[in-house]
């Protein structure tokens, strides 16, 4: 009587996820971190949500393939998704949250440790969605955040199409966050009860100066940066003069790349678009990390 092999193993997981709380001195971040269990970090991924999301915003809560975090420690990269000040776990001590500048001094505080929860790799680059971007870029001007080899930006410029304090903009509208509904996986907003949560009043009374602060702080930005404006953005100016404008600003800067991604509304990272979002925004990542001095296949 011969007996069946034993079936194989189910393949181990490249992809380590979990909860974690980050201490920005004395303040409690709360954050989703993904490591890829397959290969050394190659660098670490930070994401910032916008105004009214939650961390969740860059794990998949609808649909798995629009996951950042599991995307980015497949291909090698460690990726943390942290709630900004004023939401999570930091809410409690900031019931108003905090405004630009503040939020970019909490979250490099955090920042600085990470590597407490396993290896940064080559250093930091930043993805900002929405109000995120705006500590992402104060974080790359004050030249806070060691390391840091680049930002990925998406759903932020520097002129507003629409002044966030229109009537009916204060909590947003439907089209300007979304856009149309076929963009997005089946299921999206009943998952987004888990990610939609009310913005603190400091960060939306902030929104409205940040031409002006942004017009202040982008010369002092020195590394490369892409910027990314959905098929559907409605907050945004994103017209030739406009986006000229906002390159010209970024002077310090080492490279500047405007992107447009179709078939996509403000919300990128929750629709059908997500993966090939998240695909270029990592491109963009290793293309910093090969252009970095000393990294591989530097350019003279």
């Amino acid at each position: 009587m011969t007996t069946a092999p034993p079936a194989p193993s189910p393949p181990a997981p490249v992809v380590d996820r979990r909860l974690i709380t980050l201490d920005a001195d004395g303040i409690p971040l709360s954050a989703r971190l993904a490591l890829p269990t397959h290969v050394p970090p190659r660098a670490m991924v930070v994401a910032l949500h916008g105004a009214g999301m939650s961390a969740a915003y860059f794990d998949g809560p609808a649909h798995p393939e629009t996951s950042l975090l599991a995307l980015a420690a497949e291909l090698g990269f460690a990726a943390v998704a942290v709630d900004r000040p004023g939401y999570g776990a930091s809410a409690g001590q900031l019931p108003y949250g905090q405004g630009v500048a503040d939020q970019a001094a909490t979250l490099s505080a955090a920042l600085r440790g990470l590597s407490a929860y396993g290896a940064t790799g080559a250093g930091i680059f930043l993805v900002g969605h929405s109000f995120g971007s705006k500590p992402a870029l104060r974080m790359a001007a004050d030249g806070k955040v060691p390391g840091l080899l680049g930002l990925d930006i998406s759903g932020c410029g520097d002129e507003y199409l629409v002044p966030p304090t229109a009537p009916g903009t204060r909590a947003g509208s439907w089209k300007l966050n979304w856009g149309p509904l076929r963009l997005y996986p089946p299921g999206t907003f009943q998952a987004g009860l888990a990610v939609v949560t009310p913005p603190p009043e400091r960060e939306l009374a902030d929104a409205a100066r940040w031409p002006e602060e942004f017009a202040a702080l982008a010369g002092r930005v020195r590394v490369p940066v892409r910027f990314t404006f959905a098929e559907h953005e409605a907050w945004w100016r994103r017209d030739a003069p406009a986006l000229a404008r906002l390159r010209n600003r970024l002077d310090a800067a080492p490279r500047v790349r405007i992107d447009h991604q179709p078939d996509a509304g403000h919300n990128i990272s929750l629709g059908w678009a997500a993966r090939s979002y998240h695909l270029r925004a990592l491109g963009f990542a290793e293309e910093c990390l090969r252009r970095r001095p000393g990294g591989e296949g530097r350019r003279p």
